[in-house]
């Protein structure tokens, strides 16, 4: 596999990623995931702006001196979200620290206690697997379930 099949299938990763992780405020002090998916859906949605307006605005204004930083603004501008989806592929496809990979194989245990269909828990889970479980754990367990572990 090349780089560059790697940084695509790593882009795609962090999007799917960023699909799956459940944001919600109890998982805040724990994780950063759901302040870099913030930030990455803000760069999403206003960075190809920022990067139109810094090149266009040296256009309407006929100042080709300063045309290459503006290129170089509006390229910084576009790399922004990649960035976050990046660091979301790279993240989701971390392998869980002990102490993570054992609450994952908890609340797994106790959604499938519950009656609840999940997929065989993984023997080295990552975080996409953490992401998955507590998505659903948070959609199906009720709040007394959850007191234990938030």
């Amino acid at each position: 596999m090349s780089n560059r099949v790697g940084i695509i299938y790593c882009l795609k990763d962090g999007q799917k990623y960023m699909d799956i992780w459940p944001v919600r405020k109890e998982l805040n002090l724990i994780f950063p995931e759901q302040r870099i998916i913030k930030a990455t859906k803000f760069g999403i949605k206003v960075m190809p702006a920022v990067a139109a307006i810094s090149v266009l605005t040296q256009m309407v204004f006929h100042n080709a001196g300063a045309m290459p930083q503006s290129i170089i603004i509006a390229l910084f501008a576009l790399s922004m979200p990649l960035q976050g989806m990046w660091w979301l592929g790279q993240r989701a496809n971390t392998h869980l620290p002990p102490s993570l990979a054992s609450w994952y194989r908890e609340i797994h245990q106790k959604i499938r206690e519950s009656g609840f269909a999940l997929e065989p828990a993984k023997s080295r889970p990552r975080y996409k697997e953490l992401a998955t479980v507590l998505n659903r754990a948070f959609r199906h367990l009720d709040e007394s379930s959850l007191e234990r572990w938030f």
